[in-house]
């Protein structure tokens, strides 16, 4: 798999926070966000799959 170094500033309480976050589940901060991020694409490629299915059944 090919990957790429993505670098972001962000405040120190955001950044504990997914230090917490990333802890309490036994994750690295890196796979957190990862994992975190690819959800979210898949809870949005879902909706929209949802969303045109509604529309090809005339579904509301």
């Amino acid at each position: 798999m090919n990957s790429t170094v993505l670098s972001l500033r962000m405040d120190g309480e955001l950044c504990a926070r997914l230090h917490a976050h990333a802890a309490r589940r036994g994750m690295s901060v890196q796979d957190y966000v990862i994992r975190t991020l690819v959800r979210e694409d898949f809870d949005q490629r879902f909706r929209s799959a949802v969303e045109e299915t509604e529309r090809f059944y005339g579904c509301t």
